[in-house]
């Protein structure tokens, strides 16, 4: 007896195949641009300086101990002007660039208050080279956010002035090791850019300074920076890499610093704290602070302020 076999019949399942998983790309992040990348003290520290001559521009005053002639010099394309004050005498003389505050350009002229204090240095034998600011007198204008052309141009002048210090000419009588920087007010604020990039300079005299951190001076002065110049709007990081509160560890110069206590431009707290921040840093730093006094001192404190200007300066030049 046969018996018959029943296939199993072969079962073959359908697979669906699963999708593949694209994943949805990442949006590419272009970072912005740093509109200032040039202007921080980073940038500013690895560019080189000078070029050119300080030309004299003809005699303002002789007699009274020294010569007062009007000068120029070119810086980033711009010509500056200003004074330089000469002792008679035979030198060689230390020099002093000094750096006067904000004032309404339209008010200015170049023999203005800070005069009294360049003449003050001149007749104690030094030798003093007081430009107009950008956008001053007859000095060309550009584009200055929170003073760092008018850093660029000083640091353009100072190279000058070593270049030319000892040659025949305006800077004949000039040591050009033996140099320090003055400012009051916004010029103040140069200074301390300044010293954090040129650390070849022997001294410096703050007077009624503006604040070295830039966020600060945004916040306070409102529609401007402190100096006049339009209120740039950027990031606190960004700030930080323009303002000298960053790079104080940079200077190696003595400074002596002044303020009034009724200066009602820039409070007297400003030059407290730069010179707490200072001493913490083991910086050499000599604060005087003036009662009754102003943002430009008068009378007795002025004269008080002139003789430690200079008696400052003698030490240390």
């Amino acid at each position: 007896m046969s018996s018959t076999v029943t296939p199993i019949p072969t079962f073959t399942p359908t697979i669906t195949p699963t999708p593949k998983f694209t994943p949805t790309p990442l949006p590419t992040i272009t970072p912005t641009p740093n509109p200032f990348a040039g202007y921080t003290i980073e940038a500013l520290s690895a560019r080189t300086y000078g070029g050119g001559v300080i030309q004299n521009e003809g005699v303002l005053t002789n007699g009274g101990a020294f010569t007062r002639y009007m000068v120029k010099y070119r810086s980033e394309g711009l010509e500056l002007y200003g004074f330089l004050n000469v002792p008679d005498g035979e030198g060689l003389f230390p020099v002093v660039v000094m750096l006067h505050g904000y004032i309404e350009p339209a008010e200015y002229s170049m023999l203005d208050y800070s005069t009294r204090y360049a003449d003050a240095l001149a007749k104690a034998g030094y030798i003093v080279v007081h430009p107009n600011l950008r956008g001053y007198g007859v000095s060309d204008d550009a584009y200055d956010p929170v003073g760092i052309g008018d850093t660029i141009d000083t640091l353009n002048l100072l190279a000058l002035i070593r270049t030319q210090a000892g040659a025949s000419g305006l800077l004949e009588k000039a040591d050009g090791e033996r140099i320090g920087v003055w400012g009051h007010s916004m010029g103040g604020g140069i200074v301390l850019r300044v010293l954090e990039i040129d650390n070849d300079i022997d001294a410096a005299v703050l007077y009624a300074s503006i604040n070295a951190d830039e966020k600060v001076n945004l916040a306070y002065f409102d529609s401007d920076d402190g100096r006049g110049n339009p209120a740039i709007h950027t990031t606190d990081e960004v700030l930080r890499t323009l303002s000298a509160s960053t790079y104080l560890d940079r200077i190696t110069a003595p400074l002596s610093v002044h303020h009034g206590a009724a200066d009602t431009v820039v409070p007297l707290e400003w030059s407290d704290q730069l010179c707490s921040d200072l001493g913490a840093l083991q910086k050499e730093v000599y604060c005087y602070f003036y009662e009754n006094q102003p943002h430009t001192f008068q009378n007795s404190g002025d004269t008080l302020f002139i003789q430690r200007m200079v008696e400052f300066f003698d030490q240390q030049l």
